[in-house]
């Protein structure tokens, strides 16, 4: 069976804007649904280091935040770093969700992995509050033939992103298109960076949670 690792952020790498906790549980609640064995670990720096120990995460997805959002500084452990290029170099993919834009700051390998981040003093977005989601249907296998959307969620804007990202969904703010959704490839590994997913009632549009599983599926297959 595919084995996926969810970290979850709390802690340093928790906020007071997020429920990790509740966004993680319907995370994986839907990744579970695709037959995949889901492991949800809270402590983020800990979860990275084991990639190297017990190497049986087949799928990364982070759901955690920014340290330095919490008036601390960054400093990732060397043995998390290890255990998040030996996932990287062993070919194996990652699920970026949400406020993972902004999570690691200090370790420029997630940037490039992602294909994106969150710039504090740039990036931002408007209040919470129902959008449309624009679906790029032929950019990508993941949305093909897949309608646009409505939903009920905060909708990142002005993220620094990579040039060689492949955009899904994008949303229309202030007068500009921004890219919400995106795959790519680094190296070997797949990655996906899924922007939507504040809280629990992004999860109430089936819409994105189908969006999710695509990408999962995607993601995971041999």
């Amino acid at each position: 069976m595919t084995r996926a690792l969810l970290l979850s952020g709390t802690g340093a790498y928790g906020d007071p804007w997020h429920d990790y906790a509740a966004t993680s549980s319907r995370i994986a609640a839907l990744v579970a649904d695709l037959d995949i064995d889901v492991t949800i670990d809270d402590d983020v720096e800990r979860g990275l280091a084991q990639l190297s120990i017990s190497k049986t995460a087949d799928l990364l997805i982070v759901n955690a935040g920014n340290p330095e959002s919490n008036g601390l500084t960054a400093d990732t452990p060397a043995a998390a770093r290890q255990g998040l290029a030996d996932h990287i170099a062993a070919g194996k993919p990652v699920l970026a969700v949400h406020a993972a834009a902004s999570t690691l700051p200090d370790v420029d390998q997630w940037e490039r992995l992602v294909g994106g981040r969150w710039v504090p003093g740039t990036s931002t977005h408007p209040a919470l509050d129902w959008a449309s989601i624009t679906v790029l249907t032929d950019a990508h296998p993941i949305v093909a033939g897949f309608p646009d959307f409505q939903l009920e969620d905060e909708r990142y804007s002005y993220l620094r992103t990579g040039s060689d990202n492949v955009v899904l969904a994008h949303h229309e703010w202030d007068g500009k298109v921004h890219p919400l959704y995106w795959a790519r490839q680094s190296g070997c590994a797949r990655v996906v960076y899924d922007g939507l997913g504040h809280g629990v009632e992004s999860y109430q549009s089936s819409g994105r949670c189908e969006l999710l599983q695509r990408s999962v599926r995607w993601l995971t297959v041999r």
